[in-house]
């Protein structure tokens, strides 16, 4: 039996300093207000009102652009499951949003802003999940030399593909999210303006190395940054336990945060807030930041190398993302108008865009375009396309199935 862990509790006068604070009013100095937002068009509708506040407006912008509903059916860990019960990338951004704005509002920050970006960070996220992100940027890379990461392209989604005039702050949030770089402390970016967004998506589409030096520009940027983590590591060990990938928590190590879920979120929300409140940056106690560091080592040795894309199945979805995305390609090149790439996805982008038409898109670059498409596609479209194309026969993997244990 693994050593019980305590639930931590606010420091008294940490907590009576902050319900003092609230009495009085207190603001923040580092939360980012509303005021301050920054677009990329002066449009009047934009314009911030008390029913609908700068940031709100993104939250309802971001639910209601088609990528958002793609959520639903977007692998976060385990592929080729037919099990409602488990996470898809759809709860996976609810759990981050809620997570933060705790986080956000025991610190005072904007908690719109947070919801935000929370809400848009994963927007350009592969099917498969992060197999299935390392398949297209690998093809892509040897075409063009350029890299695909879910970050940076869920930027392209909201500020280009869906043009609604997304806000700098929460763009700049959703690039800089990247939760793979865990940092003890978290200080701001100085990304302030449109173009030096633009100048880093360009750096790490060209040199995906450029990400581990992200930084959000706002303290509510790191926020979810690390909620991000927070959000994955203990909800997937409970997903593995569910598929029996693991048995319990007690192959897990850790002196503080815990090994459950519900600790984990407890336990760094405390430690933030216990070396955040009223400063500049996001910090983590060092046994917090160590103990979260082999958390993560730890679910890569336990979960997610075993995620259900492993061996055989790994090897034929790989090459499956390599088929599709030449066919693709080779059908956009030669203008094969009956393919799904134009009769789906330009069709539909360009319905629902608002600012791209199909003679302006095209004149992108064609592997671009298959990028889009594909980073689009749910686990379940990019399985039908990939049958429609290739035919029944093809090699494919066989899903475990809701009656599969009823078999047994």
């Amino acid at each position: 039996m693994a050593e019980k862990i305590p639930y931590l509790q606010l420091d008294p006068a940490l907590e009576a300093r902050i319900r003092k604070d609230r009495a009085e009013g207190w603001v923040n100095p580092y939360r980012f207000d509303d005021s301050q937002v920054i677009r990329r068009e002066k449009n009047p509708h934009d314009e911030a009102t008390l029913s609908r506040p700068a940031f709100a407006r993104d939250i309802d912008k971001i639910l209601n652009i088609p990528a958002y509903n793609c959520y639903a059916d977007k692998t976060q860990v385990f592929s080729f499951v037919q099990n409602d019960q488990i996470t898809r990338r759809g709860l996976h951004v609810q759990l981050v949003s809620r997570i933060a704005r705790g986080i956000g509002s025991l610190l005072g920050l904007n908690c719109e802003l947070i919801e935000a970006i929370a809400l848009g960070h994963d927007v350009g996220h592969t099917p498969f999940g992060h197999a299935g992100e390392r398949f297209l940027s690998s093809v892509y890379h040897e075409h063009t030399g350029r890299y695909f990461n879910h970050n940076v392209h869920s930027v392209r989604v909201l500020d280009q593909l869906y043009r609604r005039n997304i806000s700098l702050q929460t763009l700049d949030g959703v690039l800089c999210h990247n939760g793979e770089f865990a940092q003890q402390v978290l200080r701001l970016g100085d990304i302030t303006t449109f173009p030096q967004l633009d100048q880093w998506v360009e750096l790490c589409r060209n040199d995906e190395s450029n990400i581990s030096h992200l930084r959000p520009a706002t303290l509510e940027g790191c926020v979810v940054r690390v909620s991000d983590m927070i959000a994955y590591i203990g909800k997937d060990r409970h997903d593995a336990i569910h598929m029996g990938v693991l048995s319990d928590f007690d192959s897990f190590d850790s002196k503080l945060i815990g090994r459950d879920n519900a600790q984990i979120i407890h336990n760094l929300t405390i430690d933030i807030v216990t070396n955040s409140y009223g400063k500049d940056y996001l910090a983590l106690s060092e046994t917090a930041f160590n103990d979260l560091k082999l958390a993560k080592k730890q679910n890569y040795e336990q979960i997610y190398l075993k995620e259900g894309m492993v061996d055989s199945a790994q090897n034929v979805v790989e090459a499956m993302f390599r088929n599709l995305y030449e066919r693709l390609l080779d059908d956009l090149e030669s203008r094969e108008l009956s393919s799904p790439i134009f009769r789906h996805h330009i069709k539909r982008l360009t319905e629902t865009s608002r600012t791209i038409t199909a003679e302006s898109y095209l004149e992108e670059d064609p592997n671009q375009i298959v990028i889009d498409y594909m980073a689009s596609m749910t686990d379940s479209y990019f399985l039908a396309i990939y049958e429609f194309l290739f035919g029944p026969d093809t090699p494919k993997i066989q899903a475990y199935d809701y009656c599969a244990d009823l078999r047994d």
